[in-house]
Parts: structure tokens; C-alpha cells; sequence
């Protein structure tokens, strides 16, 4: 852990490891903020992302065993507004399909809504979002990772519980399981003492961010929780939803765990001889594979400056968990020491995984500044054009994601989001009727074109957009968007 915060620039970051029914290590590593320098400890806070959402997929298996609803329940039977990109989806989009990322939608569509935070998007806004979406692929033929139909899952689990999903997650599943410093919320965190702050990079120096704001609910990625807690939720799993002393209670049935680590949308495998793995695939808010013969489920979370990664093999009785504060280095540093771990339960060679993941980082990164360099040199040199900005002023508006402006600021032209005010920065000419466009908001690499479409005068008529790094965040679905002048 040491080896790999160093080498991968992390502020700070915890891990767990439980094995046969025990936790064998828990412990805290480097800081929580380097502007205070307080240590990391197994206690720590940390957003655990899109780990939140096995806690969503739990929460409904609870209900269901309860009998207030079925997997294959149909979504508009428990909330009638909920409309998709064609009627046929629609009327046969069941509660499972909410969690497995076969939607038919693109990577990460609509996440724009939430991602920079500080929209205004509120659920009746999310409901109806999908109908303006073109889809990308047939319904549950692909995997395509998404959030907000997460959300979705959030908003039923509040109307057939009769409390919101926070409360339900902090009730049903925290309180039971003694997991007393997490929190459905950040907003529920009434102590931040303990609180990890995110960090991220910039030239090559840690930045503190400012704590990811929360969403309408926390079914995507809201949780707040530490390595401590996070044991007593592996534990709970590996002995198939007993949890206890004498394991007689318990959170859910074996046979709830078994539809949640049962492949419902199948992955490509990537060929590995040192794992010998022959399937991948999603289950209810878990990735499932198989590593040397046995099953491993898994799963990641990222939000900005916050990253993590929680590791189950139930053969072996084991499971990892490590949460950090640092953007783009965190996933560096969970994959590298999450691997060094299970190669010594599997009794394999020593492969040094924090070189060879921080060799491979470096050289995405490379790739991805090369693009975006080149971008800005581009602008460098086009300054000087003469560019009729007038033309491409006026006020456009998306389907979706409502309006923006494009205006003159300072005598430079510039781009506001009505409705995600962090979205607005300086825009400048890059090629034809293109340009880039560099956020104010900078707690996340985003910055993005802008392609205008003209009618036969030369005026703006349309705005198409997509981002400038080939590494940008898969939740700025920029590509998502199709603007229409909207002013006379």
C-alpha cells in the first residue's frame, strides 16, 4: 500500500481484507486531506461510488423476499411516468433490466444531468429523460454501463418501502449490519471529522476538491462508508446474507445472493493465461468472473477525486475492499494491491502489479495528453483567425438537457448551461465551425468541443458536441447532446 500511494501519487487511501469469516487487516494510509495532513484510519469516510450500487440490488432483493415486489416486475407498474425510447421498451422494461446495464442506451446516457454536480435535474426530470435518447443497441443484446437507471431503481425501492432510499439503506441494511459510520448520504453525515476529501493532479501536484455534491438519490453511487464497515458487508455476503455472531440472522436468502451473482448480461473475457478465465459478465449491481477455476465478483466505484474497489472470491472466503481519495492514481492503486492480494491467496508467482499498472497509466495518460495538447496548440494557432462571433451567438436548447448560450464576455465568446451552472466557460475558435470549449469547472478532465451546423447565411442554426480527450470521464455523454437555436 505504501509502495503503491507513492507510486501513484495517492493522498490517501484504506483497505480490508476478511478471510474465513474474519477481518485479517484493516487499516488506514496516507491522509485525508494534504491540506491538514490528518491520517487515513480503517474508520475513515470515503465516497464509495458506484460501490453503492450492490446496496441498491440488496435493498430490492429485501423487498422482494418481503413479497412487495417481483424481479420481473414491470417498471411502469410501480411508477407509471417512467418512459423509454420506444412504447416495446417501455411496457417490458422490468426491475432487473434497471440494474444490468442492457438497456439499449449509450455508455453513461443522461449522466450529464449529474456530472459536473450542482444541477438542477430533479426525478420527475429523470422519469422521462430516456425517451429522447437514440439507442445504441438492441434492448438487452449489450452491455452499456449506466447510472441513471440506478436512480430509477432508488425511486422504486421509496415508493414500495414508503421511505426514501437513503433512509431504507441506512435502516434495512446499516443499523442491522453494524455498519455505524456509513451513510447513504454526505448530507447525513452530521461528523465529517473522519471525512476523506477528494484530491486530484495537476502538473504533477495533488489539488483538494471540494466533496461530490449528492444526487436526487444515492442508488448510483451515494454511499459514504469505510473499510471497517465495508468488512462487516463482505462478511455478510461470503456467508450468503447470514450476518451475526452465531450467523442466525439474516440480511437476505442464498438464494436472493445467487440471482445477484448470476450473469444477467454477458461480457467479453479477456484472455489472461495467468488467470485461466473462460466468462465475465454483470449480475445485480456485481461484475462476475471467473479467476484459476473459481468465481470471483467484483466491483468498482469512481466519482471525482474518490475511487474504489470492493473483491469477493466466496471459495476461498475472501474478500478485499480499498477506498482512496485521489483521481485517475486510486485506480491505479486499487487494481495494483487488489491483485498482489488474491495472487497470494491463489498461491500464485509474485508479479509486480503497482509497476506494471503505473507503466501502463502513465502511458494512457501520455496518449491522452498528446490528443489534447495538440488540440490547444490548434487553438494557439487559430487566435489570430477572424471569426464572426455574432454569428454563433443565441440562446439553443436540447431535449433533455434544456438550454444554453453562447454570449460575448470580455470579447470572447463564452458557454453557459442553464441548467448545470458549472457547465460555462470560454470558447474558442478551433477549425471550420468548431470550437473548444475550456470549463471553469476543472475538478475533472471535461473539456469539450463544440460543432456548430449553419444555415446558407453563415448563422448558427445547431450544436453538436463531443469531448477533447480520448480519457475524458464516460459521464460527460456530450455526445448526447443535439442543441437547436431556439432564439429569433
Amino acid at each position: 500500500m505504501e509502495d503503491a500511494i507513492s507510486k501513484f501519487h495517492v493522498a490517501g487511501a484504506a483497505i480490508a481484507i476478511v478471510k474465513d469469516g474474519k477481518i485479517v487487516h484493516s487499516k488506514g494510509y496516507g491522509v485525508k486531506s494534504i491540506n491538514t495532513g490528518e491520517k487515513v484510519n480503517e474508520h475513515t469516510q470515503f465516497a464509495i461510488a458506484s460501490n453503492s450500487k450492490a446496496f441498491t440490488a440488496a435493498a430490492l432483493a429485501i423487498l422482494v423476499e418481503e413479497g412487495k415486489l417481483s424481479w420481473n416486475d414491470k417498471v411502469i407498474d410501480h411508477v407509471p411516468e417512467f418512459k423509454m425510447y420506444n412504447d416495446y421498451v417501455t411496457q417490458n422494461f422490468n426491475i432487473q433490466d434497471l440494474l444490468t446495464h442492457r438497456s439499449g442506451l449509450g455508455l453513461g446516457a443522461g449522466d450529464l444531468m449529474f456530472f459536473p454536480d450542482g444541477s438542477d435535474f430533479k426525478m420527475k426530470d429523470i422519469l422521462t429523460v430516456f425517451q429522447y435518447f437514440e439507442p445504441q443497441s438492441a434492448f438487452r443484446t449489450k452491455f452499456d454501463y449506466d447510472n441513471i437507471l440506478y436512480v430509477i431503481a432508488g425511486e422504486i425501492i421509496a415508493r414500495t418501502s414508503g421511505m426514501t432510499w437513503e433512509q431504507f439503506i441506512q435502516q434495512r441494511i446499516f443499523v442491522p449490519l453494524e455498519m455505524d459510520n456509513s451513510y447513504a448520504s454526505l448530507g447525513m453525515i452530521k461528523n465529517t471529522a473522519n471525512l476523506a476529501l477528494p484530491h486530484d493532479e495537476a502538473k504533477g501536484k495533488l489539488k483538494q476538491l471540494n466533496s461530490f455534491n449528492d444526487m436526487v438519490n444515492g442508488a448510483a453511487g451515494g454511499i459514504y462508508s469505510n473499510v471497517d464497515d465495508i468488512s462487516q458487508w463482505m462478511l455478510m455476503h461470503l456467508n450468503k446474507g447470514k450476518y451475526g455472531s452465531d450467523l442466525k440472522k439474516h440480511l437476505f436468502t442464498e438464494e436472493s445472493q445467487r440471482e445477484m451473482w448470476r450473469i444477467h448480461t454477458v461480457l467479453e473475457v479477456s484472455p489472461s493465461p495467468r488467470y485461466n478465465s473462460h466468462f465475465a459478465g454483470y449480475g445485480l449491481g456485481w461484475g462476475v468472473e471467473d479467476i484459476k477455476g473459481t468465481l470471483c465478483v467484483s466491483h468498482t466505484g469512481g466519482l471525482p477525486g474518490m475511487l474504489s474497489k470492493t473483491t469477493m472470491i466466496p471459495d476461498l472466503n475472501l474478500g478485499v475492499v480499498i477506498l482512496t481519495n485521489t483521481a485517475e492514481g486510486g485506480a491505479g492503486l486499487f487494481e495494483a494491491v487488489t491483485q498482489t492480494v488474491l495472487d497470494s491467496y491463489l498461491g500464485l508467482d509474485k508479479l509486480n502489479w503497482v509497476e506494471r499498472y503505473s507503466t501502463m497509466l502513465q502511458g494512457m495518460q501520455n496518449q491522452s495528453d498528446d490528443v489534447t495538447n495538440k488540440v490547444w496548440e490548434t487553438v494557439k494557432k487559430s487566435s489570430k483567425q477572424k471569426v464572426s462571433t455574432q454569428d454563433y451567438v443565441g440562446v439553443y436548447e436540447d431535449r433533455w438537457f434544456g438550454k444554453v448560450e453562447i454570449f460575448m464576455k470580455d470579447k470572447q465568446l463564452w458557454f453557459k448551461s442553464y441548467r448545470s451552472p458549472k457547465l460555462n466557460g470560454p470558447m474558442y475558435f478551433y477549425k471550420a465551425n468548431s470550437f473548444a470549449i475550456k470549463w471553469e469547472y476543472q475538478n475533472m478532465n471535461a473539456d469539450a468541443f463544440a460543432l456548430f451546423t449553419l444555415d446558407e447565411e453563415g448563422k448558427a442554426q445547431g450544436i453538436k458536441m463531443k469531448g477533447i480527450s480520448p480519457g475524458i470521464d464516460f459521464s460527460f455523454d456530450f455526445q448526447d447532446l443535439n442543441f437547436k437555436r431556439i432564439d429569433k
